[in-house]
């Protein structure tokens, strides 16, 4: 029984691949900086469209395995004459097939798409005059029916025209860069809310975490596609060297010169704290500045933390 039936069997456009040139764990200088990498099946690399910059619908030609990530990618092609790149791979969201249509409003909405709504790029919140019963209506109307013709799965727009509730991905962090946040399998954040000065919006993150993103940044609508990855089980110490990884030493099984954990009589490591081969913590050192409670040098876009220990526990059970 095929998990993902609707995959395709076929090869990739080669045109939207590249190779990828192995580099063994070392650096530039021919020096290992990352331990137990090596070998592997070769690959190629499928370029996947970060930025949707590309207005107009586009036709969801098949779904496709990368080998390279964890996600599936869909194929798109797009129904404009005049496209700089007609072709082009995306992440899927869960639930898009072949056969559907996406559209990418980065830019903007288009005039004429709703009759008597025009888009704000600002995206400021305009005063409205609540004495002026037929002007709030028409104009939540208008909201109504864009929402239903763009808040659709696949399709990209800025942080400012999702309502909150909104499942999404492909978050972006520069309003004219390539999407960066919530991309790996399964993945997703909600919409929270949109300031009232209208310049940034607040998204929740999956682990938890609250955080501000200009309101003029994108996203796209959905769920990334493929969540059972994180069920996969290799079945055999060849699949590990299939994917690059070689053999990795413990530090307890190696002498006292080689780590810190080496040495000793039987399986001890001297009742020392974990640590790397180099004499650094390995585990429980927070590698990460705090958020606005905690250094004044700390991220101040985080709005709420991720849950930790006890909390992160009570979350889960909930």
């Amino acid at each position: 029984m095929l998990i993902n039936p609707h995959l395709w069997k076929g090869k990739p456009v080669r045109d939207l691949t590249q190779a990828l040139r192995k580099k063994g764990g070392r650096n530039n200088t021919g020096r290992v900086t990352v331990r137990s990498r090596g070998g592997g099946h070769k690959r190629r690399l499928r370029v996947v469209d970060f930025h949707r910059q590309e207005p107009g619908p586009h036709d969801v030609v098949r779904i496709e395995y990368d080998p390279n990530r964890s996600a599936h990618i869909a194929l798109l092609r797009s129904r404009s004459k005049k496209a700089s790149q007609p072709w082009s791979y995306i992440l899927a969201c869960e639930g898009l097939r072949a056969g559907d249509v996406v559209t990418s409003y980065r830019n903007g909405i288009p005039n004429g798409l709703v009759d008597g709504y025009v888009d704000d790029p600002k995206g400021g919140r305009k005063p409205v005059d609540e004495d002026n019963n037929e002007a709030t209506s028409e104009a939540a109307l208008s909201l109504g029916i864009l929402r239903s013709l763009t808040i659709k799965l696949g399709n990209v727009l800025p942080l400012r025209l999702i309502p909150p509730s909104t499942v999404i991905h492909n978050l972006s962090l520069d309003p004219n860069g390539p999407a960066r946040l919530v991309r790996s399998a399964g993945t997703f954040a909600t919409m929270v809310l949109h300031e009232e000065q209208g310049e940034y919006s607040q998204v929740r993150l999956q682990s938890g975490e609250i955080r501000r993103i200009r309101s003029d940044c994108c996203a796209t609508i959905g769920k990334v596609s493929n969540g059972d990855w994180k069920g996969r089980m290799l079945g055999k110490a060849g699949r590990s060297r299939w994917l690059g990884r070689r053999p990795h030493v413990r530090g307890v099984a190696m002498n006292a010169k080689d780590h810190p954990h080496g040495g000793g009589r039987g399986k001890s490591k001297g009742n020392r704290h974990p640590a790397s081969p180099w004499g650094l913590n390995a585990k429980g050192k927070r590698t990460r500045k705090p958020g606005p409670r905690g250094h004044k040098t700390g991220n101040k876009f985080v709005i709420r933390e991720r849950p930790r220990g006890r909390k992160k526990i009570a979350l889960i059970v909930k």
